[in-house]
């Protein structure tokens, strides 16, 4: 009794593991763009290049304030004619009146100390640079707005990729099924004339030929759906032996579009500070030229002895002096004058390229916003000509089931429902890309 209550445990374990379905993985548009960002090495890139931007600025923003310099040195004075030895200075007693009473006769000598310690600390604090500082602070300045304004495009662009990655495999799902559903009526059809007896032989031969066209195509739709599930997977950091489902699907209504004029773009915003950049960097190297007032302030300890070992047992020297400089520039061989005058020219190289992509993407806006609104136009027409051909290929079966018309005719009418299914499904792709490219451009 015993054995046999395992046995059937067993069996129903064993039934359970056999008709457990695989899980696979439901990720949905929001999903899909938030992972795919994350994963996104441009992204990664633009946050760098903006943190190095900052950096920049702060490395511009230090020659605004003063400079602390600290030196300190140790000399051993070496008596040449006897190395281990200090230094000594003899008055002979030949210098007479010079000498005193007491010292006449005498010789007398000077011990110069050997060891000389100096220690000291310079302070220079810029008043006025005629613009080299200003302007070039200013011109870093600019370069972080770039980057800020480039990490938005970026943004802007894969998210826009991220969408459009997202859709594309949607449809490819959806061309699948409508290819599987293709194959399957012609294949029911070929059930039809078999099934009510000898079959036409030329009938039988075109069922035949477009069931072997319609698992070529079942076939391909099922490779760019693999291909497209693929690349989502990887952008999005999925593990590529995980099945996918996509959660969201293509909507039926679309609503009117509520788009104004282009006034900005990241794109023209970026152009626009490069152009400042430039010409404050010109400004700078003009600069370059001009004099500069610092205010300046300097200590200096020093201490001498001839051994070292007391070289502090006394209170040394010690000297203090602050003032104003004033740095002229003299020649410079036209250096200045050549680096303004390149990055004069690179501003208006920026000028220009900002004046060409206003006319370039103002288009591209405009394109979309007239896309989506003729899209948006036509869809309700398209679906109604998808429904009458459906309705006609249903006709078509039952005449072709009855033997009323041939397979001719049904493999047309099947070729049109099924290439109007393909046009309505990549019309509703385009209209959402129209949308996103708004989103990306005006947004």
């Amino acid at each position: 009794m015993n054995s046999f209550k395992c046995a059937s445990m067993g069996g129903v374990f064993c039934a359970l593991l056999v008709v457990s379905p695989s899980f696979a993985i439901d990720l949905s548009l929001n999903d899909a763009v938030e992972k795919i960002m994350h994963e996104s090495h441009d992204l990664k890139k633009a946050s760098a290049n903006l943190s190095r931007a900052e950096a920049s600025l702060d490395a511009a923003n230090a020659n605004r304030w003063f400079k602390l310099d600290g030196s300190a040195s140790y000399m051993n004075m070496v008596n040449v004619e006897n190395p281990s030895e200090s230094q000594k200075i003899e008055l002979p007693p030949s210098l007479g009146g010079l000498i005193h009473e007491t010292l006449k006769d005498t010789s007398i000598a000077f011990e110069i100390p050997d060891n000389i310690f100096q220690a000291g600390l310079t302070l220079t604090q810029p008043l006025y640079t005629f613009g080299k500082i200003g302007n070039a602070v200013k011109s870093v300045r600019a370069a972080v707005k770039m980057a800020e304004k480039s990490q938005e495009l970026t943004r802007r662009s894969v998210r826009y990729a991220a969408i459009d990655l997202y859709w594309t495999a949607k449809m490819t799902d959806e061309i699948v099924k409508l290819a599987e559903n293709d194959l399957k009526n012609a294949r029911a059809a070929k059930r039809n004339l078999t099934s009510a007896g000898r079959a036409n032989r030329s009938n039988l031969l075109k069922i035949e030929s477009d069931i072997a066209t319609k698992e070529i195509n079942v076939s391909d739709a099922k490779f760019d759906r693999d291909t497209a599930h693929r690349m989502l997977k990887i952008l999005a950091g999925i593990d590529i032996a995980e099945p996918l489902v996509l959660t969201d699907n293509f909507p039926s209504d679309f609503g009117e579009l509520n788009a104004g004029n282009l006034k900005t773009t990241p794109q023209w915003e970026i152009l626009e500070q490069q152009a400042n950049m430039y010409e404050r960097l010109a400004r700078s190297q003009r600069a370059n030229g001009y004099p500069t007032l610092a205010a300046t302030a300097s200590y200096t300890y020093s201490s001498m002895s001839g051994d070292i070992g007391h070289l502090f047992d006394k209170k040394g020297g010690q000297s203090a002096s602050w003032g104003v400089a004033l740095q002229m520039p003299i020649f410079s061989g036209g250096l200045n004058r050549a680096n303004a005058t390149i990055e004069a020219m690179n501003a208006e190289a920026a000028r220009q390229d900002l004046a060409q992509a206003k006319k370039i993407t103002t288009e591209e806006y405009d394109n979309a916003v007239r896309q989506y609104n003729h899209l948006r136009d036509n869809l309700s027409t398209l679906e109604n000509a998808r429904n009458l051909a459906a309705k006609t290929y249903t006709l078509s079966q039952n005449r072709f089931a009855s033997g009323q018309t041939s397979a001719v005719e049904l493999a047309d009418v099947s070729a049109g429902l099924y290439q109007l299914d393909l046009a309505l499904l990549s019309t509703k792709y385009k209209i959402l890309m129209s949308a996103e490219t708004i989103k990306k451009l005006g947004e």
